[in-house]
């Protein structure tokens, strides 16, 4: 039963959790004393510690990421921003802490151009309005992967669980800190990897075990023997640039992506504010 996962890479690669935020209006934003009421609430309301390292810069990075998603919400966007757990990190260490991907500095060591020789949906005519793979039940629930560069991993094992449950009818949570521990000639664990690597390692490991058997720890750690539950006989890129070729691919099954993360837009994303029609006829 083959089994192929498709990719399509850009810049950054990111899996976490957009934790619950907390809500604030204008009144909030009034005077230092009322910023620091909602400064002392986000705190609690994400059980931190009130000792945070240098708690004078932490509070002024805080009023200004709240100030800038305030600003950025009354500009109408397309999608709208929230004070969510990150509320007291600069766009620079939220990208050094989570947007550790280093996709383009793996493509320069890979040397290849991007995009595939081969597609196997090029010849799909037409694609549903709209698909959505998690009420397919090909897509288990979001994982964490904490303060480690691991997202690259994150990205993988959501692929092959997809087209594992496609090919089994079977959803399996595979283990991510399997790649993070074993997958080292070319990625680096928490310092960062690349999908392509990541799919060769499962291939030519003959297979990659459950988050069970290997559960994720969010650091490196030392690879272990393990016994391999879901393989895949290989994977392609989504053609470079095509649009369609991405709705073709999207449509017939998960795809591991990944997307620019390094600015504040998506480290306080939280939801669209307009309805976005898709066209699906190709």
């Amino acid at each position: 039963m083959e089994r192929t996962v498709f990719l399509i890479a850009i810049v950054l690669a990111l899996s976490i959790i957009q934790s619950t935020a907390i809500p604030f209006t204008e009144k909030d934003l009034e005077s230092e004393e009322s910023l620091k009421a909602l400064y002392e609430r986000w705190i609690s309301h994400h059980g931190l510690s009130r000792d945070l390292d240098d708690k004078a810069k932490r509070f002024n990075v805080f009023k200004d990421n709240v100030k800038y998603i305030h600003e950025f919400n009354k500009q109408g966007h397309s999608y709208e921003l929230a004070l969510n757990k990150f509320g007291a990190m600069t766009k620079e260490e939220f990208r050094s802490t989570y947007a550790g991907s280093k996709i383009d500095h793996h493509r320069i060591r890979r040397g290849e151009a991007r995009g595939s020789d081969s597609f196997m949906y090029e010849k799909v005519k037409s694609v549903p309005a709209s698909v959505d793979w998690r009420l397919k039940g090909a897509v288990n629930p979001v994982k964490n992967q904490g303060q480690c560069g691991s997202c690259w991993s994150f990205s993988t094992i959501a692929a092959v669980e997809g087209i594992n449950y496609i090919k089994t009818n079977k959803l399996v949570s595979l283990s991510e800190q399997q790649l993070v521990d074993c997958d080292r000639e070319q990625d680096e664990g928490c310092n960062g990897g690349l999908m392509d690597y990541a799919f060769e390692y499962i291939k030519n490991n003959g297979g990659v075990t459950t988050e069970a058997a290997y559960p994720y720890t969010a650091q490196d750690g030392t690879c272990h023997s393990s016994n391999p539950v879901v393989t895949i006989d290989g994977h392609e890129k989504v053609p470079a640039d095509d649009e369609k070729a991405l709705l073709k691919a999207v449509a017939n099954q998960p795809i591991s992506v990944s997307i620019e993360a390094s600015g504040r837009p998506f480290q306080f994303y939280s939801k669209v504010s307009v309805k976005l029609t898709l066209i699906s006829k190709i």
